[in-house]
């Protein structure tokens, strides 16, 4: 089983931490639009098990993504299941019309420009995401993937990085999340 490790912070000058990541010797790629796309289990909440079932699009490609709840209390470590979906318009309808015809509901979509990037930290590769978040705000998450052995390690490589930016105020709600209930606190 294989875990998703991240941590997010919100940022008030994307710029600024772009140019202390580079100094660290980050690799960062041009910014995309994300749409994701979030549903609603028919007989459960995924708000109170801390679930979530989305379809990412990403210009041409899009995503289908499980992630499971929240399995420690510092970061927002949790199984991700991400599979990829036909690339074309009538075949996201289909998907659609399949998650609607089984009872799911949409919830909402979150829109984000996002700029991708990894970073070599501690003998990890960790992948970086700027992110400007509509009606939520500006962002910096950090991602590893890990087995349940690696979980610590995954955690203590990541808070590192975030220490050694002088990143604070931790954020474990999920865009969705922050967006439903108004934008951060």
């Amino acid at each position: 089983m294989h875990y998703e490790v991240e941590q997010k912070f919100p940022v008030g000058d994307l710029a600024e931490l772009e140019a202390r990541l580079i100094a660290l010797g980050a690799r960062l790629d041009a910014p995309l639009e994300q749409r994701d796309r979030y549903w609603a289990h028919p007989c459960r909440d995924f708000a109170q098990t801390d679930e979530a079932l989305r379809i990412r699009q990403l210009g041409t490609r899009y995503l289908v993504t499980y992630k499971g709840p929240k399995i420690d209390t510092t970061t927002k470590t949790r199984r991700e299941i991400e599979l990829p979906l036909a690339d074309s318009p009538h075949g996201i309808a289909q998907w659609i019309e399949l998650l609607e015809a089984l009872g799911f509901q949409s919830v909402a979509e979150v829109r984000k420009l996002r700029q991708p990037g990894h970073l070599t930290w501690q003998d990890a590769e960790i992948e970086i995401a700027l992110d400007r978040v509509d009606h939520v705000g500006t962002f910096v998450e950090f991602e590893l993937m890990a087995d349940a052995e690696g979980l610590d390690g995954a955690t203590s490589r990541i808070l590192s990085l975030a220490a050694a930016l002088e990143l604070a105020g931790a954020e474990r709600r999920s865009y969705l999340e922050l967006l439903l209930t108004g934008g951060r606190r």
